[in-house]
């Protein structure tokens, strides 16, 4: 299968962005898991940085493994107007883009024929190397992955198979002189472009079952969840915000949550209803922790 034939096939799939690459070690990515890990620049996240030897090593996804295709979702929606005494979700979780993506990859899979394994949100590879080598996007300033026609607000996924795919080559696109990202960053989790310090990160500290840092509270804002600040401010972001303005939202996408309901809510239930997002323990507790906190920044 040509490059041409793979990128049609993607696109009548309805999938926004599509490469290949071989499937070989990321050898200079594992090294920078592991110096960033003994740096503690993940704190205590896991997820694809726990096990590198795995994570860094498609050709060991699947048996006989020769193609690795990198996917993109645009998962963008103009955000409406925040209702009063509501906490705000990132855009990301407002629909689950991934088990839309994990669908269309699956199809893919049975187009281009033999075996094949879907990896959407798993711990088991690294998308964003996987993307930057086949060309679906670069690596920002923000950590990111950044396509051409639809900036960062993608998420990605990937297709392990033991067919031969013609490689596509990498993006001839970086940030530039531009840190709008880096600037707009209230906590300083940026300053090393390129590095994300998740002990600086508000979109961690919402995720983490440690208690927020005091200075850090008034800076999340109304966020009950995540962050999308250094998204917001990329310039590579404004031309999807130009090209989906005026379109109306997922059917069920939720960009806006009641702190109310969430703070009067039985915490496993709240934990049910959200089971789209990464909660330590899955206590539902520590979403209503964040519900407190955007309660007290909003006055509500």
């Amino acid at each position: 299968m040509t490059a041409d034939q793979l990128e049609q096939l993607a696109a009548e799939l309805g999938i926004d962005a599509v490469g290949a690459a071989p499937a070989e070690p990321y050898a200079e990515t594992e090294r920078h898991i592991r110096e960033r890990r003994a740096r503690g620049l993940f704190a205590d996240m896991r997820f694809t940085m726990a096990r590198p030897e795995e994570s860094c090593h498609p050709e060991l996804l699947l048996p006989g493994a020769r193609t690795v295709v990198s996917a993109a979702l645009c998962y963008y929606a103009p955000e409406p107007d925040r209702p009063p005494g509501h906490g705000r979700l990132p855009r990301y979780t407002w629909w689950d883009a991934y088990a839309e993506l994990r669908e269309k990859l699956d199809a893919l899979g049975r187009e281009i024929g033999g075996a094949y394994r879907v990896l959407v949100d798993a711990n088991q590879h690294v998308d964003r190397e996987g993307a930057a080598r086949s060309g679906v996007g670069f690596y920002g300033k923000n950590t990111l992955l950044i396509t051409q026609r639809h900036g960062s607000w993608v998420v990605l996924g990937t297709l392990v198979t033991d067919v031969e795919l013609d490689p596509t080559p990498p993006l001839d696109a970086d940030c530039g002189a531009c840190r709008l990202c880096i600037d707009a960053c209230p906590t300083g989790a940026l300053d090393e472009p390129g590095t994300l310090d998740a002990t600086k990160c508000l979109s961690y500290w919402t995720q983490a079952a440690a208690p927020m840092p005091e200075a850090y509270r008034a800076e999340l804002g109304p966020q009950v969840y995540g962050c999308d600040i250094c998204q917001d401010v990329c310039p590579w972001n404004r031309g999807v915000e130009k090209r989906r303005a005026g379109a109306s939202l997922p059917a069920g996408a939720e960009p806006h949550v009641s702190l109310a309901d969430w703070l009067a809510a039985d915490p496993g239930e709240l934990r049910r209803r959200y089971a789209r997002l990464y909660v330590p323990r899955n206590d539902g507790r520590l979403l209503q922790r964040n519900a407190a906190i955007a309660a007290e920044n909003v006055g509500a």
